[in-house]
């Protein structure tokens, strides 16, 4: 079953990494993810913030089947799939609901014992708790500056 099929992820939860790396995930989504993928997930790294992305395995492979049809003679399409496919990393949550997060990965990220799972539909990110408030603030900051707004958002009304 593919995530979109079922429950979307949403919302912004305050976690903490235990010792051995690991965060436990929110129990409100773990039948969701048991079902739309066996607890099997994929983590990657965000190339675009300190930031790591958490696809259920169904998802990931929508859009591993993306990056790796992108033409490797292209600069910018390879660095994506070095990164995105490099750091890919297959994880399954524990019998106790937790998720091993793999030290390249935290240190990416630079995740310390506070973090914030953050919702986004087909995925999750998870981000350092000081590096997501502030970067959560620049966003805030910038939502008042019509330079931000694309023709696309604009038809947008909430």
């Amino acid at each position: 079953m593919a995530l979109s099929d079922s429950v979307m992820l949403r919302g912004v939860h305050s976690l903490a990494l235990d010792a051995k790396g690991r965060i436990a995930v929110p129990s409100r989504y773990r039948s969701m993810l048991e079902a739309a993928s066996a607890n099997q997930l994929v983590i990657t790294i965000d190339t675009e913030s300190k930031c790591l992305l958490i696809y259920p395995l169904s998802e990931w492979e929508l859009v591993q089947e993306k990056i790796s049809s992108l033409s490797s003679f292209n600069k910018a399409a390879r660095r994506l799939q070095r990164l995105l496919l490099g750091y890919a990393t297959d994880v399954e949550i524990d019998g106790s609901g937790r998720l091993l997060i793999s030290g390249p990965l935290r240190e990416h990220a630079e995740l310390e014992k506070k973090v914030v799972l953050l919702g986004q539909g087909n995925k999750f990110e998870l981000w350092s708790e000081s590096i997501w408030q502030q970067t959560r603030d620049a966003y805030i900051a910038e939502a008042g500056s019509d330079a931000t707004m694309t023709e696309e958002l604009e038809q947008i009304s909430l």
